[in-house]
């Protein structure tokens, strides 16, 4: 664990990722708190309120759209849909990423070789026909969409596990444990993986904005979030289509979406800069 008390101590220090990280957790708690506190549902539909530009009055701030629905509570449940969707992704590439790269560094050898030629070879297949598959396969669901996210995103963690894993089996504290009769399993688990924790970090920071334009792609192509619920690139999507008429419908969830990841980038490239500052100059 000292891998990533040391990030933390030093994540401190910087005020460009502390005030990104800052700037996500408040969005994150406006984006669970206000639901609670709100008078309008982001499904109810008001057909006597269609299609209203923001106001400071009559308590649709963000206006509504074309069903009548309040664009605020809207895009608070699409920031929440799309963090989860972003996260749990995230997480579980993080689980498949960090054993098979660990296993395959550590190992070596053929097995190493034939687990990265696995690796390449689902490089190679296409993202969203992948996706049609599924769809049609087993019908849209949340689920679904998990389930292709993180079939994509844990390619480029076990890639950058593997490298990290080749040099960390080098060092002397992994030769020391080999030596009192560790298995291989016990030096991966509880000598590599810790080592592990502080550049698998600063990585899910870059995933989870990959998933984030994954999730909201395919929501734009009508292929993600299914009505009732919505997300930050279902939001957008609808919107392009009333851009004419009613162009807060596009821009405010666009808004939310661009901050979201520009929030997640800028915290990924200075968390980045404090593990490898020599590599990124």
């Amino acid at each position: 664990m000292s891998a990533l008390s040391s990030l933390v101590r030093h994540a401190r220090s910087s005020r460009a990722v502390t005030v990104c990280a800052t700037m996500l957790l408040v969005i994150a708690m406006i984006s669970l708190i206000g639901p609670l506190i709100s008078n309008h549902s982001y499904f109810a539909a008001d057909f006597d309120n269609r299609m209203l530009a923001p106001t400071m009055t009559g308590g649709h701030f963000f206006g509504t759209d074309e069903l009548g629905r309040d664009l605020l509570a809207r895009t608070l449940s699409g920031i929440r849909v799309t963090l989860l969707v972003a996260v749990i992704a995230s997480l579980v590439s993080l689980g498949i990423g960090v054993l098979y790269g660990a296993v395959a560094g550590y190992i070596g050898g053929r097995v190493d070789g034939f687990m990265m030629r696995i690796v390449d070879g689902l490089y190679a297949l296409p993202f969203i026909f992948f996706v049609i598959l599924l769809m049609v396969a087993f019908g849209r669901s949340m689920l679904l969409i998990l389930i292709a996210i993180g079939a994509i995103n844990w390619l480029d963690m076990a890639r950058i596990v593997r490298g990290q894993t080749i040099s960390l089996k080098q060092r002397a504290f992994v030769d020391a444990a080999r030596l009192i009769g560790v298995s291989t399993r016990g030096i991966i688990f509880r000598h590599i993986t810790p080592n592990l924790l502080g550049v698998v970090v600063v990585y899910m920071t870059l995933a989870i904005p990959q998933a984030i334009l994954m999730e909201s792609f395919l929501s734009f192509l009508g292929l993600g979030i299914q009505a009732p619920q919505t997300s930050l690139g279902a939001l957008v999507s609808d919107g392009v289509s009333q851009m004419e008429q009613a162009s807060w419908l596009l821009v405010i969830p666009a808004v939310a979406l661009a901050v979201i990841l520009l929030c997640f980038n800028f915290l990924g490239d200075g968390l980045r800069d404090l593990v490898d500052p020599k590599g990124n100059t």
